[in-house]
């Protein structure tokens, strides 16, 4: 045994054979650790391009268009005005004697409001009625003198020349007469002025002079003339201005409703009597005038109301989301995925806005594929992923591309 293990140790062949062995073993082991690195590495490489290239390509919602407008309602901020307000003033001069109704009071027609003292008028009243008097007086005389010279022209006892001028004098002193009637009766209207009456039924809204102040008569150009306001509130008109894209839906007889802040939880009926029929320039809106009953007088002129509007529905149309729309220099768009999932970019016409939908008049067909919510960097042509809950256009998670142990 010892003999074998001697030769055994001894012979070189041998021994250099095993050792040959070993390292070509360990080659063969190294390559293939070499090569399944360079294999995975590749692997890994070709992956992560093909998610960042799928990254690249924009993941989209899209969503269908809606057909009509179903219950839809316009919110429009309205102004409401009395049905009939007038602001009072005086017709003569002199200075108010007393008022008899403060704001906030319930008159009648023809209700007396105040008193105004016109000494001035007064007296020239008393004028005019001497006057009067004293062209009566005239033309008695000259009916008399007219018929006297009359009677003596037919004797040829006076002429033809001076009869005539006699009547031609009856005729002046009538003119005159009459002048002066006139002159009175107008004075004596003026007289009825000074008692300063309701000229409707309603509540006196404003009240802008007292005892002792100075009355000028006339409108004036400032409201410094103004004594009272008097304004009928059994029916309140609305003003609503309502833009030029939304006026073919508001007709007269449509209905409405009105809610004030003041009053949350009331609701105040009101019918669309009549429109301006016209488009301002500066807003590009149109007058629309509504009317509102008011037994209880809750509705006061001046109020800020929220008119909100039943509109008819429309089945021509098309209903987007409002977040869908892009603003571009040419004009609005909406982007459409197409069947080989491409971006076109379609020219629309919309219609009215409810805030969170959008109608669409013109431009876009029942079965697009409308991109809501699309990037402003969206152009033609650009190629989309389409989102879904679950399936194979839901983005990726990053974990899911697997590197080799190398990276």
């Amino acid at each position: 045994m010892s003999s074998n293990h001697e030769k055994y140790r001894s012979s070189p062949r041998s021994r250099n054979r095993r050792l040959t062995a070993i390292g070509f073993t360990a080659l063969i082991g190294f390559g293939a650790i070499a090569v399944t690195g360079i294999v995975t590495r590749t692997t890994s490489e070709a992956k992560l391009e093909q998610w960042t290239e799928e990254q690249a390509i924009p993941t989209v919602e899209v969503v269908t268009p809606k057909r009509g407008a179903e219950n839809q309602e316009l919110v429009l901020p309205g102004s409401i005005d009395a049905f009939f307000e007038a602001p009072i003033y005086a017709r003569v001069n002199g200075y108010l004697k007393t008022w008899y109704q403060d704001i906030g009071a319930h008159v009648k027609a023809g209700q007396l409001l105040a008193v105004i003292d016109a000494p001035d008028l007064d007296q020239e009243l008393q004028q005019a009625e001497a006057d009067l008097a004293q062209a009566k007086a005239n033309e008695e005389l000259a009916a008399v003198t007219a018929q006297r010279w009359e009677a003596l022209v037919a004797s040829n006892s006076v002429s033809r020349q001076a009869t005539d001028e006699k009547i031609g004098d009856l005729n002046a002193k009538k003119a005159a007469l009459e002048a002066a009637n006139a002159n009175v009766k107008r004075l004596r209207a003026m007289e009825a002025f000074k008692r300063i009456v309701a000229p409707f039924d309603g509540v006196v809204t404003a009240r802008k002079t007292d005892v002792g102040a100075l009355i000028n008569a006339g409108s004036g150009t400032g409201r410094e003339l103004e004594l009272f306001a008097v304004a009928d509130i059994h029916k309140m008109r609305v003003y609503v201005r309502a833009p030029q894209a939304m006026t073919n839906g508001l007709t007269v007889g449509m209905k409405a409703e009105l809610h004030l802040p003041e009053m949350p939880n009331k609701v105040f009926p009101a019918t669309l009597t009549t429109t301006a029929q016209s488009i301002t320039d500066a807003s590009r809106t149109m007058l629309v005038e509504l009317e509102a009953d008011n037994p209880k007088g809750l509705l006061r002129p001046g109020t800020y109301a929220e008119v909100h509007f039943k509109l008819p529905d429309n089945p021509n149309v098309l209903r987007v989301p409002t977040a869908a729309l892009l603003f571009r220099e040419e004009g609005l768009r909406l982007a459409v995925v197409g069947p080989d999932n491409k971006v076109i970019l379609k020219r629309v016409q919309v219609g009215r806005d409810s805030g969170t939908e959008i109608e669409v008049l013109t431009g876009l067909s029942p079965n697009d594929r409308v991109i809501n919510s699309p990037p402003d960097s969206i152009e033609q042509g650009d190629t989309v992923r389409i989102a879904t809950a679950q399936g194979e256009g839901a983005p990726r998670e990053a974990g899911e591309i697997k590197l080799g142990a190398n990276q």
